[in-house]
């Protein structure tokens, strides 16, 4: 399988959050078969700019939105507020608000801050349309920024800590650098604090050798996946073990041996760029952008997968299991990589695939 240096491939161009050029490669271990879902797809919400993610207040979709930075409420009817601008958000390529999550009573975002990316929390008072966010909390700053690589993804675990995704922000070593935030999944208390029992002492990094990682889900069994972006050859799906080396920039994708771990599965970059994933009913859900579509990928076989919706809807940038049991899929089409069709951006809603 494939090994490579950063020095290796320096000619050739970086991939962002719209995956890599392909450069032909290997086939992924087990070919996918697109399909047509059967099930009814229903339209949410539209006229969206340039969305990141959706998370939940109770029963109320909140939506972030890259460029504006805009927290957005969504309606029952679709309609959408804007509840809120978050402040000192700074970015441009891929930087700007990203990542969202709503925990006890908190709202939590990720956002880039010109150099640098930042971890805030919010208060949250009110329901619906008349949801507020008070008074900013910073958690954590000095997270490396650039316009591509920032990862991005705020989710609480089981263990009811917060994980946070961080890019390499395009300098690949830092992935490797311990003492670095970039390229790896970071874990702290709720408010902003570092767990005595993380893998490395005194440190927020939970596992490192990252590129930049977009998706974060658990399984019942406390198990958590995550997706992630490769350059030209692999993206990957990867089951993260504390204080576990993933191989950024030394490996991309399954290289076999015992430095790195080894993705479960690997996809080529054109037909991925794998960015929020949601677990549902046994299975992982992912969104991909350039690849235009929404993987279903079984627990019991996290080696397979089946697609839906290829470039029927256009760039995927997140999905989520909603509170009435249905998925939520947002496209990602309004942000100057994708091709706009008449509503974009949307939130799409159908039930479990």
């Amino acid at each position: 399988m494939w090994k490579r240096t950063a020095s290796a491939w320096a000619f050739m161009i970086v991939s962002g959050c719209g995956g890599g050029s392909s450069s032909g490669g290997m086939a992924p271990a087990t070919p996918t078969m697109p399909t047509t879902p059967s099930t009814s797809t229903t339209v949410v919400t539209t006229g969206l700019q340039a969305p990141w993610a959706i998370t939940f207040n109770g029963t109320t979709a909140l939506v972030s939105e890259r460029g504006t930075a805009r927290i957005l409420a969504v309606g029952t009817n679709g309609s959408l507020t804007s509840i809120a601008t978050i402040a000192g958000v700074n970015g441009s390529g891929e930087g700007g608000l990203l990542g969202i999550t709503v925990h006890d009573g908190y709202l939590y975002a990720y956002f880039t801050a010109g150099t640098e990316n930042r971890i805030e929390r919010y208060p949250l008072t009110g329901a619906g349309a008349s949801t507020r966010l008070g008074a900013a909390q910073t958690l954590l700053t000095g997270i490396p920024s650039r316009t591509n690589h920032n990862g991005g993804r705020l989710a609480f675990g089981p263990d009811g800590m917060l994980y946070a995704t961080t890019g390499d922000a395009g300098t690949s070593s830092r992935a490797q650098d311990l003492t670095s935030l970039a390229g790896k999944i970071l874990r702290m208390t709720p408010d902003g604090r570092i767990p005595a029992n993380n893998p490395f002492p005194n440190s927020y990094v939970y596992s490192y050798g990252h590129r930049n990682v977009q998706g974060l889900a658990w399984a019942s069994d406390g198990t958590l996946y995550a997706s992630e972006f490769g350059e030209n050859t692999w993206d990957e799906l990867n089951i993260i073990k504390a204080g576990g080396n993933y191989g950024w920039p030394a490996a991309e994708g399954k290289v076999g041996g015992t430095l790195y771990i080894d993705p479960v599965q690997q996809w080529p970059t054109a037909e991925a760029s794998p960015s929020g994933i949601a677990i549902s009913g046994g299975n992982l859900y992912i969104a991909n952008l350039r690849g235009e579509r929404l993987r279903k990928v079984p627990l019991a076989a996290v080696a397979t997968a089946t697609e839906f919706y290829t470039k029927q809807y256009g760039r995927l940038r997140d999905v989520v299991a909603a509170p009435d049991g249905r998925l939520y899929i947002l496209t990602n089409n309004t942000d100057g990589r994708g091709t706009p069709q008449a509503g974009d951006d949307r939130i799409l809603s159908t039930p479990l695939l």
